[in-house]
């Protein structure tokens, strides 16, 4: 999957899937590094990612101001947006000319491990292999195989756990409901995991925590949830938006809307507030950050987006000196002082490959996080906000 001399002519980046706060910062890791190799004449956008290639829509990433660049890697989303178009065998010949027509000598792809199927697709479809194709990982999921974890998830991860932590601290202030908090992950359960990292007490939120990897069992939930309110007076439920029955059946049926390519899997926050209200008579309430947490530049992760950007400027090096065929991973030296390296890992074993949250991070019951999870997340989080803490000893008393 190497070799070669160097070649020149442009490089390519498209970007796929749902952005993440630390996507740019990707991207400007990708155009400083290239700027360093003159082996690269061009570099070039596709706009709204393996659409934009088909349909030429390309920008110019070499010319753009200083202030584009100084504000790149803090600004959330992606500035050359992406696309979760299906690119049918006979779209990949159509893509491998019109990279050719470019002078496109080296492609990278950025995206989850969909679009780790997608770059795979693409290597294997070049004839003469003079095209070098990397791909560098991206997803809030966390549920890229074979890396550690995925630029975009850090950020998404602190911003959950903050939230967390501050509704929890609503709730505790006025004690009178349950709230369930909905989360990203459909498949995986790594952002709901995140918000134990709010948990400084055992009486913290989040109080229950609820991920795909376990089957969920309505009953149960109702019983735990009661229990807690009876101790707490208010409980902070975390669920991510795709838990299943028993049967592997979402908990909230999913809505097919004609033309639709996938069914809308949602609103489970709501459902379980619902059931709270008519099975326990507890007054109860649903929140759902949804893309707020992936599009968050306040709580974007500092250490998020300095690997967002190493991860970029690793694929360019190796594209430059003749890899292809392969993503980029990222592999965790140690965790205190934390330290982490790149590496490169086959598309084979990447492409179209979930990375489920471990049991291990699971409780016996299924409705909690171990305390072990911490380890692994937190140096990716960075520090959260402090909050007063009060003293209830009574310091004064009334004197006649």
């Amino acid at each position: 999957m190497s070799g070669g001399s160097k070649l020149r002519g442009n490089l390519l980046i498209a970007q796929a899937g749902g952005p993440s706060s630390v996507l740019n910062a990707t991207l400007w890791g990708v155009i400083e590094e290239a700027k360093k190799h003159s082996e690269i004449e061009g570099i070039i956008g596709a706009i709204g990612g393996a659409a934009g290639i088909l349909e030429e829509n390309f920008v110019n990433l070499k010319t753009q101001s200083k202030d584009f660049y100084d504000k790149l890697p803090y600004t959330p989303a992606s500035v050359i947006g992406t696309s979760r178009r299906y690119v049918s065998p006979e779209n990949y010949k159509k893509m491998i000319e019109i990279l050719k027509k470019y002078n496109v000598k080296y492609l990278l792809f950025n995206g989850g491990n969909g679009s780790m199927g997608t770059c795979r697709e693409i290597y294997q479809a070049v004839d003469d292999k003079e095209l070098k194709v990397i791909g560098i990982p991206k997803t809030i999921d966390n549920d890229i195989s074979e890396t550690d974890h995925c630029p975009g998830y850090g950020s998404a991860a602190r911003y959950m756990a903050v939230t967390t932590a501050e509704i929890g601290l609503d709730i505790a202030a006025l004690p009178i409901h349950i709230c369930v908090v909905e989360v990203m992950g459909r498949n995986a359960g790594w952002i709901a995991a995140s918000t134990i990292l709010a948990r400084k007490k055992p009486e913290d939120a989040p109080h229950l925590v609820y991920v795909p990897e376990r089957p969920f069992i309505l009953e149960q939930f109702l019983e735990d949830a009661e229990e807690l309110y009876k101790q707490l007076g208010g409980v902070v439920v975390v669920v991510s938006e795709g838990i299943t029955d028993k049967k592997g059946k979402p908990v909230v049926p999913p809505l097919i809307f004609p033309g639709a390519k996938d069914p809308f899997y949602g609103d489970v926050g709501v459902y379980l507030a619902r059931q709270i209200w008519e099975k326990l008579g507890i007054k109860a309430r649903s929140e759902k950050p949804g893309l707020a947490a992936r599009a968050s530049s306040i709580l974007q992760s500092p250490i998020d987006r300095q690997e967002a950007i190493q991860v970029g400027a690793a694929a360019v090096k190796a594209a430059v000196t003749g890899k292809t065929g392969y993503m980029i991973g990222l592999k965790r030296i140690s965790n205190n002082p934390y330290k982490c390296d790149t590496t490169l890992i086959p598309l084979d074993k990447v492409a179209n490959i979930e990375k489920k949250l471990p049991q291990l991070y699971i409780n016996d019951r299924g409705n909690n996080i171990n305390p072990n999870f911490v380890e692994y997340c937190k140096p990716l989080v960075g520090d959260l906000p402090k909050y007063a803490v009060l003293n209830k000893l009574k310091s004064f008393a009334y004197k006649e």
